[in-house]
């Protein structure tokens, strides 16, 4: 059994030293361990560093394209070299390394596909009273929209079995938290929360600069990511609104119609008349593009065979 670790780093000469001195070595039920560096365009000694702990498997990206482009490179990456399970962990040392092992355990014993570690959110010192707020709002709406029991939705710590790798695809380009947590969902995959240990902040986050700017981002994956893997729901629930509005304005004309003096509120008809027709229309928008959605599953799944025979 063996267990990749993979290191997004984006000029992390600073903080790698002190998370890779922290890695595991040895966790029962795996045979091997190996590390993967990202190097996500680095233009410092990140690659120096790593070679000097020992380092062997690295994916040079050709630029910096950013935390999501670069979690993918690493998940193909570790699937050529036989990963067996797949640890994402951040290049800051912001996870306790100790519970890689908690990590792994579940999808060791079966018990699931991807696991996720929950950072106890309202004890982390340098997390501002807003963000804690935020993250902790955030986490909710993405229970709800991927129908999952995920606690602490944006965190990057995470196990991932083989075979939940090799059918993973993140279209996003600034993360891939949350959006994998609706693919997975949705591709009927088992996930896992469990409460891991943070450490003492090193540097600042990179992928946040800006919390309004990553609340629009978040949030915009979200809705993209809702349409693309339940767009039958997402189209239909539009549908309902449109024939819903439409049917009361009908009966409201109705009423006036029959019960007054049988003319006027002609205006209620037309508006009525409109909503249902496009009411239909989405509707069968919601049938076409759940058919298209049978049509990418099916795609996924030579995908994710031809992934597996390289």
């Amino acid at each position: 059994m063996k267990l990749v670790i993979q290191i997004p780093c984006y000029n992390e000469e600073s903080a790698l030293p002190v998370t890779l001195a922290a890695l595991p070595k040895h966790i029962d039920g795996i045979d091997d361990i190996e590390v993967l560096i990202i190097n996500d365009g680095s233009t410092d000694r990140t690659v120096e560093i790593a070679k000097s702990f020992g380092v062997k498997n690295f994916v040079d990206m050709p630029h910096n394209c950013g935390l999501a482009k670069a979690f993918v490179a690493g998940l193909q990456k570790s699937i050529e070299i036989g990963a067996d399970i797949i640890v994402n962990t951040d290049a800051d040392n912001q996870y306790c390394a100790d519970d890689i092992e908690k990590l792994v355990k579940p999808v060791l014993s079966g018990e699931a596909d991807i696991v996720i570690g929950s950072r106890p959110v309202s004890q982390i010192e340098h997390f501002s009273p807003l963000k804690k707020v935020l993250q902790k709002l955030g986490s909710a709406v993405m229970r709800i929209v991927s129908s999952t029991e995920v606690e602490d939705a944006p965190s990057g710590f995470r196990a991932f079995s083989r075979s939940a790798a090799l059918q993973i695809n993140v279209f996003d380009n600034y993360t891939y938290t949350m959006e994998t947590i609706i693919q997975a969902r949705a591709k009927g995959l088992v996930l896992k929360s469990i409460p891991i240990r943070v450490n003492a902040d090193l540097r600042k986050s990179k992928l946040v600069k800006n919390m309004f700017d990553y609340i629009r981002r978040s949030v915009f994956t979200m809705l993209r990511m809702f349409l693309i893997y339940r767009p039958f729901r997402f189209f239909a629930i539009i549908a309902g609104i449109f024939l819903v509005l439409g049917t009361i304005l009908g009966l409201r004309f109705l009423y006036y119609y029959i019960f007054s003096s049988g003319s006027g509120h002609i205006q209620s008809l037309i508006l009525s008349a409109i909503l249902i027709i496009t009411g239909v229309q989405v509707a069968v928008i919601a049938v076409l593009s759940e058919l298209m959605s049978i049509n990418r599953k099916l795609l996924e799944d030579i995908q994710r065979r031809l992934k597996d025979l390289k």
